[in-house]
């Protein structure tokens, strides 16, 4: 006699990274985002009472996807033994060489996720707890003080270079979600163009390092 093994329906886990995989997946699969939750939870098989353990909305969803690409990147910079050894100029470089790669792993998404929209503001709402994590990274960045040029720069720009990092940062952002060169190399050349501007502002060439910047960014979007 011929004996079948019971087959047994294993339910899924879901957890946080289980929820955040599915609705990327589905915003780029229909090309547009869920409805509402009810709607997003029955597409992919998830109980709302379980998507609600982990998130309060598809809002709140949408800005922890962010808070992961910037976890991933701070995990992946502290495991570096020298990283503490660089000088803010390098740390900066690294922080937003490594945002560039999380996001270009992720490209699909972030193009969809910063379409243009009418209300431009509205697109940035889903960065609210990302910006909150990169500031909090450039202050600590700030108080590590490596070298008599991070002092220097810190003495004069400390108290409002947080904010200005961040505005950075989505300058070089929007740069990449237009740049269309190999491998993104010119995303590359502006992101030391902009870092060396940035720490030149306090030496005493730093007209020549913006008038660098600014040639660079008018030939790459003017011509």
């Amino acid at each position: 006699m011929t004996t079948t093994k019971k087959a047994t329906n294993k339910k899924k886990t879901v957890d946080e990274n289980h929820i955040i995989t599915a609705y990327m997946n589905q915003v780029l699969q229909y090309n547009e985002e869920p409805k509402n939750v009810f709607l997003f939870c029955q597409e992919n098989k998830i109980q709302e009472s379980d998507f609600y353990t982990f998130f309060g909305s598809l809002e709140a969803l949408k800005q922890e996807i962010w808070v992961k690409f910037f976890e991933n990147v701070k995990q992946t910079i502290e495991s570096d033994d020298k990283y503490d050894a660089y000088s803010n100029k390098n740390k900066l470089l690294t922080l937003y060489f490594s945002l560039i790669e999380v996001m270009t792993l992720n490209r699909s998404y972030v193009m969809f996720a910063l379409k243009e929209d009418k209300n431009a503001l509205k697109n940035l709402q889903q960065l609210k707890s990302f910006r909150n994590h990169f500031k909090s990274f450039i202050v600590d960045m700030m108080n590590m003080q490596t070298s008599e040029d991070d002092f220097k720069v810190n003495k004069f720009i400390k108290p409002f270079y947080a904010e200005g990092a961040w505005i950075e940062f989505l300058v070089i952002l929007k740069f990449w979600l237009e740049d269309t060169s190999k491998g993104f190399e010119k995303t590359d050349v502006m992101i030391e163009k902009t870092v060396k501007a940035t720490f030149d502002v306090l030496d005493t060439t730093p007209l020549e390092s913006l008038f660098d910047l600014g040639k660079f960014v008018w030939k790459e979007k003017f011509n």
